[in-house]
């Protein structure tokens, strides 16, 4: 990989086996993070949702890779921390962390309250879906708090302990990494600051290049607040395309998948590109000029292994 170059990763279809309707053919994860290793890719990703968007457990589905896996990392895009108990997630997050020997990266968000589904999703975890920015907040300081010290006591708005230890520590000494979500249409500042502050980087996924570029500044600026080296920070895009020499196949096929992922084709002017494998190349090219140091890599299809194979052989050689 040159220099220049972005790291690239791929997403897994934790939640395209489901709406494609292939749950038990679970095995296809394995081996398309094999299949990712072996070709030299940088990282596998997945996806999180209880029940408005169901798939498989994403740390669960990490795990299951670390025994057939040796030096790809692992992340979460994104996993909405606070749907879990925070001591718990600690014990799961250093658990997966020692397991991988350090490959863990934990993508994190607040969740979504886009509609009646995602809104019922905190609800019935006997959570209220109110606050989140601040429950993801507090979520965030209890894991890396006790992923770095014997013990912890914690006073915040929805946690209070005293004297708390799990046992466990992170592999690496500088602890998990954590990005947060950022996204300009959130119109909420404090995501940025909260990338810098609490975070290790950002991760997006409804940003043109223009629009990753904006988020790059905010984050800079406020890395530069908390006293924290934005250049050594992780700048993640999360794209979405479907390859296909046909344009009109690769859109139709790219609408029906995010239809049945979503309910509706949400950020569709904002996602893509759709079509021929030079479009995607033109679009990672104008991410990384824009500051991202990360790709990862979602398709938009049902069919996942060809998408994957003709990425490798016509874009993966313009990043390798």
């Amino acid at each position: 990989m040159s220099e220049s170059a972005p790291k690239i990763g791929l997403l897994l279809p934790t939640r395209g086996l489901i709406i494609g309707d292939q749950s038990r053919n679970a095995n296809l994860i394995i081996q398309l993070a094999t299949i990712a290793e072996s070709e030299g890719l940088d990282s596998v990703w997945v996806g999180d949702s209880l029940t408005a968007k169901p798939r498989l457990e994403p740390l669960l589905t990490l795990a299951s890779l670390v025994p057939v896996t040796h030096r790809i990392k692992l992340g979460t895009a994104i996993l909405i921390a606070s749907l879990r108990a925070p001591v718990a997630l600690a014990q799961s997050t250093a658990t997966l962390d020692l397991l991988s020997k350090g490959r863990l990266i934990l993508g994190v968000g607040a969740g979504g309250g886009f509609n009646q589904a995602q809104k019922q999703e905190w609800v019935t975890a006997g959570i209220s879906p109110k606050g989140r920015g601040k429950r993801l907040e507090e979520t965030i300081q209890i894991v890396t708090g006790l992923l770095s010290q014997d013990s912890l006591d914690f006073k915040g708005t929805h946690y209070q302990f005293t004297n708390v230890g799990i046992g466990l520590a992170s592999f690496r000494i500088t602890g998990v990494p954590i990005l947060f979500a950022c996204h300009l249409g959130a119109k909420r500042p404090e995501q940025f600051d909260r990338a810098a502050r609490l975070g290790n980087g950002f991760i997006t996924i409804s940003e043109d290049p223009h629009g990753f570029a904006q988020i790059c500044s905010h984050v800079k600026t406020a890395a530069h607040i908390h006293n924290k080296n934005f250049a050594a920070m992780e700048k993640v895009m999360y794209m979405t395309i479907n390859l296909n020499d046909d344009l009109e196949i690769a859109r139709e096929e790219a609408d029906q998948f995010l239809k049945a992922y979503y309910g509706i084709n949400m950020w569709s002017q904002l996602w893509g590109p759709w079509g021929p494998s030079k479009l995607t190349i033109q679009r990672i090219q104008e991410f990384s000029e824009s500051g991202a140091s990360t790709i990862i890599i979602r398709f938009a299809s049902f069919d996942v292994e060809k998408q994957l194979a003709k990425f490798l052989k016509e874009i993966w050689p313009y990043f390798s």
